[in-house]
């Protein structure tokens, strides 16, 4: 059996640049929180809180701290945010992945100048709750064609398009060409990351050759599972796994090649401990 891994697959540099600044707090003997997950994987996060890391899942819990170090996660979140962890002097250590920076900045900007946002992704990820947090006028979220088709903005003439920034890129296209057609003063900044583009480029060309695909990663991850859905467009034999624990090797063994790739929060040894598997 032929297996071919992704030369992408794995931890991109927002998510790699969180988890080690995680690592490097611990190491200070302080007490250490995340707002949030610091990524979406559940082995990351659980070896995490075996070293006593703290994780904060709400608003009340974070002002029910009063001391310690709060790591911002690489989703990014709400200006609100920073404001209480400041009120609460505590200390902050952003782990923000600038390229979800860049986008507060832009909807802050266009907000202000009286735009109207329109963020294409889910409107439950925690990326764009915290986008929606630096928007100081009205915003939309958008994540589908139907939700797209049937935007109404009454009285807004300007709006500013960005996107989560793990969305799939071939549908940010297509959303933003049936808004385009509405009549609006449309300013579009496609904010998918390269890493998304590259990742999901690599995923539907290996799908295409591949008897079978492996999509590695947690089931919370968005960009994991864009790569499932892009892989079983092609692929009909393909995968999603957290680990190795969930793969069955011996229906592997009907197919001549298979394909690897994983979620840019899919840790390396994960990875390789698949892809070893595979070729036993």
């Amino acid at each position: 059996m032929k297996v071919v891994l992704a030369k992408t697959a794995g931890f991109c540099f927002g998510v790699k640049r969180a988890v080690d600044v995680v690592y490097e707090e611990i190491k200070k003997g302080t007490k250490v929180y995340t707002y949030g997950p610091i990524i979406h994987n559940d082995e990351v996060v659980a070896d995490l809180t075996s070293k006593g890391v703290g994780l904060i899942n709400t608003i009340e819990e974070l002002k029910s701290i009063t001391e310690g170090t709060i790591i911002i996660r690489s989703h990014g979140v709400s200006k609100e945010i920073y404001d209480i962890i400041e009120k609460q002097g505590l200390k902050t250590v952003d782990a923000t992945c600038p390229f979800v920076i860049k986008i507060h900045k832009i909807v802050k900007e266009q907000s202000e100048l009286g735009r109207h946002i329109i963020i294409i992704g889910n409107n439950n990820h925690p990326e764009v709750e915290g986008i929606i947090g630096w928007c100081s006028n009205n915003y939309t979220v958008i994540e589908n064609a139907e939700q797209a088709e049937n935007l109404n903005l009454t009285g807004v003439d300007k709006i500013c398009i960005v996107s989560q920034t793990t969305f799939n890129y071939k549908n940010f296209q297509d959303l933003v060409e049936i808004i385009s057609k509405k009549g609006y003063d449309i300013i579009v900044l496609n904010t998918i990351c390269n890493a998304t583009e590259e990742r999901q480029t690599e995923a539907r060309q290996l799908a295409k050759e591949s008897d079978a695909m492996i999509i590695i990663g947690g089931l919370h991850s968005s960009n994991t599972r864009k790569l499932y859905e892009i892989s079983k467009l092609e692929c009909e034999n393909t995968y999603y796994i957290q680990t190795l624990r969930d793969l069955d090797l011996e229906e592997l063994k009907s197919f001549r090649s298979v394909g690897i790739t994983a979620g840019a929060s899919t840790p390396n040894n994960i990875i390789k401990e698949v892809h070893t598997a595979c070729q036993k």
